[in-house]
């Protein structure tokens, strides 16, 4: 393994123990479903997310933990595939590194809780958005740098058409 690739497992691993090590404080110090408030438009809020992203199929029947992990999983080995064979885009293999982390920090969870341990809670009023930690955090920046990084190349080939 080239030191290029491993520097992108680097990333990979940090984000998973800052996401595991998040998540086994607000399991350690919050009640479940008690709001502690941080500021204004954020609280500490203890969840289990059985479902995906915005609690997708969260009433499901149980068989989602196993669908959701293996998909993960499925989803991991893949992004190792493009890691290695995309290593000249620096943006894309952040962007995959910081997906690589957040997706194994879910599924670690799916695994030891059966749910994803959600803690975040942005806020304004009495609007929330969903609950969500580090490692959907991770994700989210990741999509948005490889949609940036799309985009630059788009953008970059017309203007250079013209």
């Amino acid at each position: 393994m080239n030191l290029s690739l491993l520097r992108y497992f680097v990333i990979a691993t940090l984000v998973l123990l800052l996401d595991q090590l998040s998540k086994w404080s607000a399991l350690s110090n919050l009640q479940m479903g008690v709001p502690e408030p941080v500021l204004p438009f954020l609280n500490w809020l203890l969840l289990f997310n059985p479902g995906a992203a915005f609690s997708f199929l969260a009433q499901g029947s149980g068989w989602q933990r196993w669908f959701f992990t293996i998909l993960g999983l499925v989803a991991c080995v893949y992004i190792v595939w493009l890691l290695r064979k995309s290593q000249n885009d620096k943006l894309l293999c952040l962007a995959l590194s910081l997906i690589l982390g957040g997706a194994l920090g879910n599924v670690l969870d799916r695994i030891m809780y059966g749910a994803v341990v959600d803690f975040i809670d942005l806020h304004y009023a009495n609007w929330h958005w969903p609950a969500f930690n580090i490692a959907d955090s991770a994700i989210c920046i990741g999509a948005t740098l490889i949609i940036w990084g799309e985009l630059r190349k788009s953008f970059g080939k017309s203007a250079q058409s013209h």
